[in-house]
């Protein structure tokens, strides 16, 4: 799974997803990408889940980019235990996704195969999602 390897600060505040993505809303690395419509946080069990889903469609053909990752620990008291007592141990740990942002990038395959991969990476991950291309995404922007 993916984590920070060290941290400042082991437990942290919530914080708040409103607007959208104002870094990382563009496709940098391959040809085409897989960008979210929601916010959301999304797990680093989701993110392996929607990579494996995508690295078992293409076969070994084309690069996969991974563009988020999960910095946030998200913590969690035990069950039946009273309140008080200070903040609860860290659980998992999440990305913090806002609308726009492109969470998966993929090269080196054909449109309709990469198109069907990122849908089955889509149907891992808890938000909706649409799948971009290169060019259209730079003509989109201005």
């Amino acid at each position: 799974m993916l984590m920070p390897k060290r941290v400042k600060r082991r437990r942290v505040h919530r914080g708040r997803m409103t607007g959208k993505a104002n870094k990382g809303n563009t496709i940098a690395y391959g040809q085409y990408g897989l960008v979210a419509m929601e916010p959301a946080w999304v797990t680093s069990n989701q993110i392996e889940a929607a990579r494996i889903a995508m690295a078992r469609f293409i076969k070994r053909g084309g690069k996969v980019w991974i563009d988020i990752f999960p910095h946030k620990p998200i913590t969690q008291k035990p069950a039946e235990t009273r309140m008080g007592s200070g903040k609860g141990s860290v659980e998992y740990w999440v990305a913090v996704v806002k609308p726009g942002r492109v969470m998966f990038e993929m090269s080196g395959v054909e449109e309709s195969v990469a198109r069907e991969a990122m849908r089955l990476a889509g149907h891992k991950l808890p938000i909706k999602t649409k799948f971009v291309k290169k060019e259209s995404q730079e003509g989109g922007e201005g």
